[in-house]
């Protein structure tokens, strides 16, 4: 019989990798998205009560039965069953073996039903497909804590309200959702580099972005931006093996031995990138197209930096935001012959943005150019700003051996 910690552990791991499925299966059955989260959740509650007597062969079917369990009981207590019963019966047929793989992707169109605005779009779907706490969102699309919650509970009532359906949309559909669908699977990639604590790299996160993008491929074949996603995410894993010092310390792609790459993953990101490019140039096909230049690179010195700069003109006149904007810089700054003082004028420019006002990587660039161009106390006090906005202890770390080196 497993002990508590291990009990506990497993139902941890559950979480990470079934939460989705179990809610969107959840999400199935009851048309109602705070009571399926709540049913969810109960779920993994009582996993940690029975799992003692023995973990069970299929976790995400124990999870969804006991879910969908719950759901109808709250169902038949409210005096809805009646109502809901013909619908119950037609779906329990087709998921008598359990969740199908789409589900998953369906709640991600559920939320990005075009009856919500897109500032509701994104924090309900990170929500309730990731579980991420409101802190955590509110860190990944950088606004207030409070302005997240409000933005969440708006959404969940609109759903109620508009009779929201639960399926994936027809082709007519799509424009009108994709994009906001691109963006939330890429929010979650960048989620599960946007931890704070210790860890880095939450590869539950990761993962689950990696596998929706795929379900997006396999549901849109001739989508040239699903393909570019899920290339920029596969080039992103890539690189993943090599991220990491032998302390466990962060190593940025200059000083990464590209010889730890995954190659297959290297090589399948870019076969999805060549394919993006024959039909697209979308916001996630050139982003792809800039991991591209990078990985395909021999070395970092051996990078077309004149190449990626260009590219990240493309990118701003798709998609002219100030991250985009900072990013641009940062790949200026590289390009031989830079002129770097006015690069770093127009760094200090984008401090005017509200959204970069928390953004840690604003203030560390700035500091990098300072320390380059040889004014040491200046970046050595920018940096220290990057540090004040900086959670993740192994990003802190970096940033005060940097600050440490001036």
């Amino acid at each position: 019989m497993p002990d508590a910690r291990t009990v506990a552990a497993a139902v941890e791991t559950a979480h990470h990798d079934h939460w989705s499925a179990v809610l969107a299966a959840t999400v199935r059955l009851t048309r109602d998205l705070d009571l399926a989260e709540d049913c969810a959740q109960d779920a993994f509650v009582r996993a940690l009560r029975t799992w003692p007597d023995g973990t069970p062969d299929n976790p995400v079917g124990w999870l969804t039965t006991v879910a969908r369990r719950v759901a109808l009981d709250r169902l038949r207590r409210e005096e809805t069953l009646r109502r809901k019963l013909p619908l119950l019966l037609v779906e329990d047929v087709a998921e008598r073996v359990g969740t199908t793989q789409s589900d998953p992707l369906r709640l991600v169109f559920t939320c990005c039903h075009p009856a919500l605005s897109r500032d509701a779009q994104l924090p309900l779907t990170l929500r309730l497909m990731l579980g991420l706490t409101v802190p955590e969102i509110a860190g990944v699309l950088l606004v207030k804590e409070a302005t997240v919650a409000a933005r969440i509970t708006r959404a969940k009532q609109k759903i109620a309200t508009a009779g929201v359906p639960f399926r994936l949309p027809a082709d007519a559909e799509l424009p009108d959702r994709l994009d906001t669908v691109l963006t939330v699977v890429h929010l979650a990639y960048t989620a599960g580099h946007a931890s704070g604590g210790e860890e880095l790299v939450r590869a539950d996160l990761t993962g689950r972005a990696v596998r929706l993008a795929g379900l997006l491929v396999n549901a849109l074949p001739d989508e040239p931006e699903a393909h570019g996603l899920l290339g920029l995410l596969l080039l992103t894993e890539a690189r993943g093996p090599a991220r990491f010092g032998s302390e466990g310390e962060l190593v940025l792609l200059a000083d990464q031995d590209r010889s730890r790459w995954d190659q297959a993953l290297m090589h399948e990101g870019l076969e999805r990138v060549t394919e993006s490019l024959k039909s697209g140039d979308g916001r996630f096909v050139l982003q792809a197209a800039i991991a591209g230049l990078h990985t395909s690179a021999p070395s970092w010195g051996a990078t077309d930096w004149r190449q990626v700069g260009r590219m990240y003109d493309a990118l701003m006149a798709r998609w002219p935001t100030p991250v985009v904007a900072l990013n641009r810089l940062a790949a200026r700054s590289l390009e031989p012959g830079a002129d770097l003082v006015q690069v770093l004028a127009d760094l200090r420019a984008l401090r005017a943005e509200p959204i970069l006002a928390t953004y840690a990587y604003l203030p560390a660039t700035i500091a990098d150019v300072l320390s380059r161009l040889g004014r040491g106390s200046e970046a050595a006090a920018t940096y220290d700003q990057a540090l004040a906005l900086t959670t993740n202890g192994t990003e802190r770390r970096f940033l005060a051996r940097r600050r440490a080196c001036l």
